[in-house]
């Protein structure tokens, strides 16, 4: 059997390899087409495309400049799909993209006539449900006409999706399994915070510079307070390497870790992270943090007007109130920032009970094996 991926961000190339993986295990004999990032790929092999470096791009104004080149991989994504004629399109996360293609492939189908030997792909699947529920629940009944099964990663979701005919599947959130393995015996350093900037080139650019002048603050009011900064690529270390050069007085402040976010997360004792998928590792690990979050004001208006729920952290959306304090945008302002955290450093009742909420948050995601859980219902559904 043939399965066609498409992941357009490190972290959906990240989940989509470990669920490869899990397919792999259930029957060896499956072949992998598609497009993601290089773990992906060293599964697949070469008839398998890394684009994430280009595909990666974040914000309403960013997806409008690479317009055409969008435009192109849609077209040739659809011409492979027709080509290889898959048992199932796998659609990991990135709605901009993988909700066009749904509904391209699902129009293709209809008009191939009932007999679905003639359509694209057999079965259209997605992984990791895109956050409609935040900004436009009108879309799900139309997903339900589209998508042949949802495997979502959030309890809440599956309730959503399942009312309105979707067939959906909760299959818990792939990150358990993998923080629990990385977990280590340690002691949290009481002079050491860690700054989460973010994973894409633009959002670092405009949140770095106010982490900087936030640890400037941070470090006047407690002078032995060390900062640790976690770069999620190499080729972002140099590029926050290259900014601290640039503010030469700072470069002594900070020191600059790639491939290890978990232990920094459990041995800083506390810290600001850039919203995104971060923000549940560092509940897991029971790490107390802010959220910042800055982007174009262009993205940012328009966000606003789509985006219909009160929170930007997942760790505040599964709460349904604010666990932890969220600066987005004008609010992300260094002032605020640092004595935020302070406050998370010096008053030990509300580091308790953010890490109480945690645990609560946390335990809504099940209890690890979600790959496999969905390599499972991936393989009924083709099977």
């Amino acid at each position: 059997m043939t399965i066609y991926f498409v992941a357009g961000e490190a972290s959906a190339d990240n989940h989509a390899a470990a669920l490869m993986r899990a397919l792999r295990g259930l029957d060896v004999d499956l072949d992998f087409v598609g497009r993601g990032g290089p773990q992906m790929k060293a599964i697949a092999g070469e008839r398998f495309k890394n684009w994430i470096e280009k595909s990666g791009v974040l914000g309403f104004w960013e997806v409008i400049k690479h317009y055409g080149y969008f435009r192109k991989e849609f077209r040739d994504v659809l011409n492979e799909i027709e080509m290889n004629k898959p048992d199932a399109v796998v659609l990991i996360d990135y709605p901009g993209f993988n909700l066009r293609l749904a509904h391209a492939l699902h129009s293709a189908s209809v008009k191939a006539t009932a007999d679905r030997r003639h359509a694209p792909a057999r079965k259209i699947i997605y992984y990791i449900s895109p956050q409609v529920w935040a900004w436009n629940r009108g879309r799900i009944k139309k997903m339900a006409r589209w998508l042949d099964l949802m495997l979502c990663i959030f309890p809440f979701e599956a309730e959503l999706y399942n009312q309105s005919g979707l067939r959906t599947v909760f299959v818990g959130h792939p990150m358990i399994e993998r923080l629990r393995m990385q977990k280590i015996v340690t002691v949290r350093d009481p002079n050491l915070i860690a700054f989460f900037p973010g994973s894409r080139l633009r959002e670092v650019r405009k949140i770095f510079p106010i982490l900087v002048e936030s640890a400037r603050k941070l470090r006047r009011a407690k002078p032995n307070l060390r900062f640790e900064i976690a770069a999620a690529s190499h080729e972002l270390a140099r590029e926050l390497s290259q900014m601290l050069d640039r503010r030469r007085q700072d470069r002594q402040l900070f020191e600059i870790k790639t491939n290890n976010a978990a232990g920094l997360m459990q041995r800083a004792f506390a810290g600001v992270v850039a919203s995104g998928s971060a923000t549940l590792e560092a509940a897991y690990f029971r790490w107390p943090f802010v959220l910042v979050y800055k982007v174009s004001w262009l993205t940012y208006l328009v966000g606003r007007l789509l985006v219909r729920v009160k929170y930007l952290g997942m760790p505040n959306v599964l709460a349904n109130k604010e666990v932890l304090p969220e600066f987005i945008q004008h609010r992300a302002r260094p002032d605020a920032l640092s004595k935020a955290v302070l406050r998370l450093m010096n008053d030990s009742s509300a580091r308790e009970r953010m890490i109480s909420e945690f645990d609560l948050i946390i335990g809504q995601l099940g209890e690890g094996g979600a790959n496999e859980q969905a390599a499972k219902a991936i393989i009924n559904e083709i099977g």
